[in-house]
């Protein structure tokens, strides 16, 4: 998360969608069709996601990072920093995959974040920006899948050479270095799904900062289910991903992070509208230092976006009806 505001909405992302970043000069946006449909948790609007994660199994989530330089101006094609994380979602089967993408595109923002991918064989990487470079760990330079709010080649540095019992502050070297203990016990244990489920959540409780923490979410990339509470509706709510027809041409679909509810929600999620989207930017827009000062017009273009995204059939045959009345 990037503020402590605790609203959010939660979608369910089709595939087969064209879509064009609204960041950055039109002529060198980004521009790609969706392969994979997604469940995102997102708090600035639709298709700004915080974090989620695809059908394939691929979770991408982010965390401030203040050292955060994105790359200077090249030809590659923009995009925002939530943005990317849709991109990822939408385009991506595997790690591999992601960040073979996230380097033919680049980030141009002022929010400042660091991501963690994960794929459903358990190949993860941290994928930062610093001094203007993509800075990735993956593999065996990643020896622990964890990510906080300090660089994570300092957060592993300060993690050997800490005592986890003596961890004990609510710095983001601290934290890291209590969740980075808690992966490596998991990953020593044999627990039942139901157990693994609930240390995943005991292991974000070890981390949450008291009345900042907002959200704790818990994804088992291998059976397509999707666990989460928040601080305002603490009961644990589940999402089955499969349950979804993320066909193209159907109508997206929406449930309320913080809605008062509890075990299985999937069928509660309801149809997508601009009200509620537009609803969700104003509060989190006001609710945001850096975001306040946004006017009205563009708020509404913020929640009025998506809606200008086509099916990639429909996107190819507009081009290819343009392209015929060029000639003609």
């Amino acid at each position: 998360m990037i503020s402590n505001i605790g609203d959010a909405l939660i979608f369910a992302n089709k595939r087969g969608v064209a879509k064009t970043a609204s960041i950055g000069d039109s002529p060198n946006s980004a521009k790609w069709v969706s392969r994979y449909g997604s469940i995102t948790f997102n708090q600035f609007g639709r298709e700004n996601p915080n974090g989620g994660m695809n059908e394939m199994g691929l979770v991408v989530e982010e965390m401030w990072l203040d050292e955060t330089e994105y790359p200077k101006d090249d030809s590659r094609p923009t995009l925002g920093t939530q943005e990317w994380i849709q991109y990822l979602l939408d385009t991506s089967a595997t790690t591999t995959e992601a960040l073979k993408n996230a380097a033919g595109v680049r980030i141009i923002d002022f929010v400042k974040v660091h991501y963690l991918v994960s794929d459903k064989a358990g190949n993860t990487a941290s994928v930062e920006f610093l001094k203007g470079k993509m800075v990735v760990h993956t593999g065996d330079q990643l020896a622990v899948p964890t990510l906080t709010n300090n660089t994570y080649e300092e957060s592993l540095s300060y993690a050997k050479q800490t005592d986890p019992e003596k961890a004990k502050s609510s710095t983001s070297l601290d934290l890291f270095t209590r969740a980075a203990h808690k992966t490596e016990e998991f990953e020593k244990r044999a627990l039942s799904e139901r157990q693994a489920v609930a240390y995943a959540f005991e292991v974000l409780s070890e981390v949450a900062q008291k009345n900042w923490t907002q959200w704790s979410i818990v994804y088992d990339q291998k059976r397509g289910q999707i666990y989460f509470r928040t601080l305002q509706s603490p009961a644990i709510k589940s999402i089955d991903m499969k349950a979804f027809d993320y066909s193209c041409g159907t109508g997206v679909k929406m449930f309320d992070m913080n809605a008062k509810d509890e075990g299985d929600v999937t069928a509660k999620f309801t149809n997508y509208t601009r009200k509620a989207n537009r609803d969700l930017i104003e509060r989190s827009f006001s609710g945001t230092d850096f975001l306040k000062d946004v006017p009205a017009r563009l708020r509404n273009y913020v929640a009025a976006y998506p809606e200008s995204f086509t099916c990639g059939s429909q996107r190819r045959r507009e081009l290819s009806h343009k392209a015929n009345s060029s000639a003609i």
